[in-house]
């Protein structure tokens, strides 16, 4: 990487990543904008109707928020070395779009704990849960940002072709494109209101609504980078398949993690088992094949963000 200043290219208004800034540009979001009170009656009333509402019934509640929260802090802390190194001004933009995306997302779970279920547990008279304790994380997902982290770091001392397609399958293709996506869908369709006997969480559904369209952008952007690293650089996609495969028991672990869970299935709420880990596998199915089939195309940046209702 070059420390001499030179002047960069003129954009390319037509190039993929050009395209991706853009559409970031246009579909601004605020999250202290998204309504949040609903929430706190919603699950004040829902604690109230429910018999024998004990605390493992609301950390079951809480553990995936504080997962998507301190995941969200985590990704806005280590995309900064690819920022660093990428070269293009196309890349570039993008990537300081998702910079601020990221953060972004950050600021919506820190406001909605403070919001939500603070004022939710102020009500009832209960001590403050605290988003980071480490009871929240499991091994597995300590283990997958830990690595992802090492990933991104490793670009500022050895940036190969090979360690950004490395870089890439972590971040990318593995935490959003295959973790948040699977969470997301998890947690939408669990407190959207189809489940009678889960609360209706209208603040926390529009705020991943929006979330999940954002990350659709940035999982189209790492996988046209990894299309042009094996295309152009020559990358062999087994690099690509083998680490997302090393990756894939970490994302199970996590989205299976039932610590919080009755014994009896019975008396599970919400999705059948097995559900999100199915969902998991079609996605880096879908993923693995438009990544390393030179004939498949990456979906359009429009078809990757669309949301319920856009027309």
């Amino acid at each position: 990487m070059s420390t001499e200043y030179t002047p960069s290219d003129l954009m390319d208004r037509e190039s993929r990543s050009n395209r991706y800034f853009r559409n970031a540009v246009e579909r601004h979001w605020d999250p202290g904008e998204i309504d949040l009170e609903q929430d706190v009656e919603n699950l004040l009333a829902y604690i109230d109707r429910r018999e024998g509402f004990d605390d493992q019934a609301w950390a079951r509640t809480l553990n995936g928020i504080a997962k998507f929260g301190a995941g969200e802090d985590a990704v806005t802390e280590d995309l900064a070395p690819l920022a660093t190194v990428l070269e293009d001004i196309d890349d570039q933009l993008f990537l300081t779009t998702q910079l601020y995306e990221e953060a972004k997302h950050a600021d919506f779970f820190d406001r909605y704990w403070r919001e939500v279920i603070w004022t939710v547990e102020d009500e009832l008279g209960w001590e403050r849960s605290n988003p980071r304790d480490d009871r929240w994380f499991n091994e597995p997902y300590v283990e997958l940002f830990d690595r992802n982290r090492r990933a991104q770091y490793r670009l500022l001392e050895d940036d190969t072709p090979e360690n950004r397609a490395t870089a890439y399958c972590h971040y990318h293709l593995t935490v959003e494109g295959i973790l948040a996506q699977t969470g997301y869908y998890g947690m939408q369709t669990s407190y959207g209101g189809e489940f009678e006997d889960l609360p209706h969480l209208p603040g926390l559904v529009e705020g991943f609504t929006k979330i999940r369209s954002d990350e659709g952008r940035h999982v189209g952007f790492g996988m046209n980078q990894l299309k042009t690293l094996i295309r152009e650089e020559n990358v062999d996609p087994k690099l690509i398949e083998e680490t997302v495969n090393e990756l894939l028991p970490l994302v199970q672990g996590i989205t299976e993690d039932e610590r919080y869970q009755p014994d009896d299935p019975d008396e599970r709420l919400g999705l059948e088992d097995g559900e999100l880990a199915a969902y998991a596998v079609d996605k880096h199915t879908d993923r693995m094949q438009q990544i390393t089939d030179a004939a498949a195309d990456i979906p359009d940046v429009d078809e990757l963000v669309r949301l319920e209702g856009d027309d």
